[in-house]
């Protein structure tokens, strides 16, 4: 019995909209966008960056969430992992009763007929769409457009021939489901993560070099069967839609300089191709925080989001480029002027760093939050922030 299937809600959106509002709606957020996105308290100053929080798709899926749950309030519901990268929003979901597939590897095996199963936003692999489907269980499917359309994209170049390079995670569930995609087009897929790694690809390319040592060290980042020496004489540019977008260009045009060599340019076409599969929304807030680091006032830099958001994580990268930032998961993190909990950018553990908040003087902030982070999150921050400059000195020039 094949699955019924929610695409576009459950026509209960003004049902769910208190609700929401309630659980992730910020005041305090809502008055500092109408003040030109500035907030000055004490010896404070916050800018916020003029694209920040909850993208359309995060905004969709959530919303579609709690559809679900007031549309079978008497179902078993599940989700088949976390419905975006914030554990915040992801233990809202748990206290309405909603179950997580990925707590218990057997889960699926305990999916009835009668059970309803979210799809996150980040999409599923097709195995776990036909396992699904096969139960004959109610999905609900709030996977972003923004992912859909990359999906589209690696269709067309395993349809052509063209293997997809994707530029992404191997780990994440975003980059698994799109590289499923390829392989069940009849394609192929290599995953890169960084600059690095497409050098190294791109050496092969230019060279035809050792196969062997290239696929150790792409072995859990390949396609079953890979075969460089086939599968790298066309190939077609994907990313991961929350990665640093910059860098998803810059890949690109490293492919594109290593075919060009290997065959030149007037046989360019017919060995690599790139469409255009950025996601607005990371764009709009990566550029969001680069305009924002302009402002020469600034001292310091924060960002709000779950570690494992990988949006959140590359804003962290953009600022810390640029000045002192600190990478928090949650308000609780900013723990007093002179505590914070965060993690640099690039370590894999939290840490407490001391003195992190300049005293008695004036300080200015900026200050944004990944596409997972909810508004109340980023209010409650700006709440503790407020509350640690409650003196007035005098302020600084410029």
């Amino acid at each position: 019995m094949a699955s019924l299937i929610f695409r576009k809600g459950l026509d209960l959106k003004g049902a769910v909209a208190g609700v929401l509002a309630e659980n992730y709606h910020s005041a305090v957020v809502d008055r500092i966008k109408a003040d030109d996105f500035t907030h000055r308290a004490g010896r404070l100053t916050i800018h916020l960056a003029r694209e920040f929080g909850f993208c359309y798709g995060v905004d969709r899926a959530v919303d579609y969430a709690y559809q679900t749950r007031e549309r079978f309030p008497d179902r078993t519901v599940f989700l088949t992992g976390e419905i975006i990268h914030n554990p915040h929003v992801n233990a809202k979901l748990r206290t309405m009763g909603i179950r997580f597939l990925s707590d218990d590897k057997n889960a699926l095996n305990g999916v009835e007929p009668g059970d309803v199963v979210i799809l996150p936003a980040f999409g599923v692999t097709v195995a776990m769409l036909e396992q699904l489907d096969r139960r004959g269980c109610t999905l609900i499917d709030t996977t972003c457009g923004s992912v859909l359309n990359v999906w589209k994209n690696v269709r067309r170049y395993a349809e052509g021939g063209y293997t997809a390079i994707i530029h992404g995670k191997v780990w994440h569930e975003e980059t698994q489901a799109t590289a499923s995609q390829a392989v069940h087009y009849g394609g192929r897929y290599l995953v890169v993560l960084d600059r690095h790694e497409t050098s190294q690809v791109c050496d092969y390319i230019r060279r035809e070099g050792d196969c062997a040592a290239l696929m150790d060290r792409f072995v859990s980042a390949a396609s079953p069967g890979f075969d460089p020496r086939r599968d790298l004489l066309h190939v077609g540019l994907a990313n991961q839609t929350t990665m640093l977008m910059s860098e998803s260009l810059e890949i690109g045009e490293m492919l594109k300089a290593a075919m060009v060599d290997r065959y030149g340019e007037s046989e360019l076409a017919d060995h690599f191709q790139a469409f255009d599969t950025i996601c607005s929304a990371t764009q709009d807030r990566q550029d969001a925080v680069v305009a924002l680091l302009k402002n020469k006032s600034v001292d310091l830099m924060i960002v709000i989001g779950g570690y494992n958001s990988s949006n959140t994580c590359n804003l962290a990268r953009i600022c810390a480029a640029a000045r002192p930032t600190f990478h928090v998961a949650d308000p609780d993190c900013l723990m007093s002027a002179d505590l914070i909990r965060h993690r640099p950018v690039g370590a894999k553990e939290e840490t407490t760093t001391t003195g992190w908040l300049p005293a008695d003087t004036a300080v200015t902030i900026g200050l944004t939050s990944g596409a997972s982070t909810p508004d109340n999150l980023v209010g409650a921050a700006i709440t503790n922030l407020t509350r640690f400059c409650e003196t007035t000195p005098e302020r600084k020039d410029g």
